[in-house]
């Protein structure tokens, strides 16, 4: 059995990026992970443990992430999870915390899932499309909000907790 999934869904890598630095301190932390894009997830019922991790765009989470928890609401609520979500940019971002969208709220209220955490993103104006992302990242939003020492204790804290709580 695979212990834990760290599932992300986001559009430009900036999310995958943290998802991948949570998974490498959890398995520094001797979990077994497996990281994998929220849309390719079909079931959650061969781990102890989920961590699931959103872009935001808009206060809104993406739909692959949405659909996850939706789809596995029963399995999720047998099993401890940890969600966080990144986006805050510009002054400030990585200290901005961010409620959850209703309806993911409601979801994870539903699984119990662990306090979220918010996480400063990535506005990179070479991979934004749109007008209003496009003068967003013209002024002072531009640039790479991720505290990675932050995210890294975020991810040492679920992993002790993990270690606490499943039996691996």
């Amino acid at each position: 059995m695979t212990a834990v999934l760290v599932a992300y869904a986001g559009r430009h890598g900036g999310t995958r990026q943290i998802a991948e630095v949570i998974a490498a301190e959890l398995g520094a932390a001797g979990l077994t992970v497996d990281v994998r894009d929220a849309a390719d997830v079909a079931g959650v019922e061969h781990y102890g443990a989920v961590v699931v991790g959103s872009a935001l765009y808009y206060h809104r989470w993406r739909p692959e992430a949405v659909r996850l928890l939706e789809r596995n609401v029963r399995a999720l609520a047998e099993r401890p999870v940890w969600l966080f979500h990144s986006g805050p940019c510009g002054p400030g971002a990585a200290t901005h915390q961010v409620s959850l969208p209703a309806k993911v709220a409601l979801l994870a209220a539903r699984i119990d899932a662990e306090r979220t955490a918010t996480f400063g993103g990535r506005l990179d104006p070479a991979t934004v499309h749109g007008l209003i992302p496009k003068l967003l990242a013209s002024g002072r939003r531009a640039g790479d909000f991720r505290d990675w020492d932050r995210i890294k204790a975020w991810a040492r804290d679920v992993g002790r907790r993990v270690r606490t709580r499943v039996a691996l």
